[in-house]
């Protein structure tokens, strides 16, 4: 099909991008891993395409895996709980094996050294991440480079739904995701409870905010998105409490909606003292993507 230029398509058609996955020398974990498009100007199509920056070594953009946020393995060189079990379950599930760290979890060598790939994917978000579903193996000849696809058909054999229905990631959507899609997801979320999933570790309902190490690998696991937060504002050293360090913060005290009603993180929020709780059901959470 032809392409329109960029910055021009639908924002609400998603498109079909082939190319490869590649992890040596990068830090991939449970919710992105970087992509090299068999032709970049596939990607400048996406809205916002004009933000995708290739790396310079290889050509290799970072993805963000649509709906799925797993906890953190690196943020602020911080980590959280299940991070690297997130990290080697996705790698696993787009097919590396015999992957080699350093201590600074940058891998070092894997088996393949890259693996045919494919995203279908509708824009670029503001970090320069084309927002995606990703899709390895048979599905990945589906089809064509630059195809206009429904993501709908797409998400079952995606790797999100894959770190989803296994518990690995965190159930996080936008308002950029179709309907359809959110509602698969939802699915897919509420199956996936039992013993090692993120759901039954989550404390975002409650927990204790007084060091890095409350929320650490140690610590408690909380919805990722808030662990940033949370780190961000105990390497502040505020004397505000939480709660209204996250309200002076501009963009980062995200515009959400609940039951189709907007409002900002910190009005989710509640502190008693170290006490930190979300108020409301994770699955409720639908984030603002302008």
């Amino acid at each position: 099909m032809e392409r329109p230029p960029a910055g021009q398509q639908d924002p609400m058609a998603f498109t079909w991008i082939r190319g490869r996955l590649v992890v040596v020398g990068y830090q991939p974990d449970g919710d992105s891993v970087r992509f090299v498009p068999d032709d970049l100007e596939t990607v400048r199509g996406l809205e916002n395409g004009d933000r995708v920056e290739p790396g310079e070594r290889d050509g290799s953009l970072q993805l963000r895996l649509d709906a799925i946020d797993s906890p953190e393995t690196h943020y602020q060189d911080e980590a959280q709980p299940l991070a690297d079990e997130a990290r080697d379950t996705l790698l696993a599930a787009v097919g590396f094996s015999d992957v080699a760290y350093d201590d600074g979890g940058t891998v070092t060598s894997s088996t393949p050294e890259s693996v045919p790939a494919a995203i279908c994917a509708a824009l670029v978000e503001v970090n320069g991440r084309p927002v995606a579903l990703l899709v390895t193996g048979d599905a990945v000849t589906s089809h064509a480079d630059g195809d206009e696809v429904d993501p709908a058909t797409v998400v079952d054999a995606s790797v999100n739904a894959v770190q989803t229905s296994n518990g690995r990631a965190y159930l996080t959507l936008y308002t950029s995701t179709p309907e359809p899609v959110r509602a698969r997801f939802l699915e897919l979320a509420a199956a996936a409870t039992g013993a090692g999933s993120v759901w039954a570790a989550d404390r975002s309902g409650g927990f204790t905010l007084a060091t890095q190490a409350d929320i650490g690998p140690e610590g408690q696991l909380i919805l990722p998105k808030l662990f940033r937060r949370a780190t961000d504002y105990l390497r502040a050293d505020s004397e505000r409490t939480f709660v209204e360090w996250v309200k002076a913060q501009g963009a980062d005290n995200d515009p959400v909606e609940v039951a189709g009603q907007r409002t900002n993180l910190a009005e989710l929020l509640t502190e008693d003292g170290d006490r930190v709780s979300l108020t409301v059901p994770l699955a409720d959470l639908v984030f603002v993507e302008d």
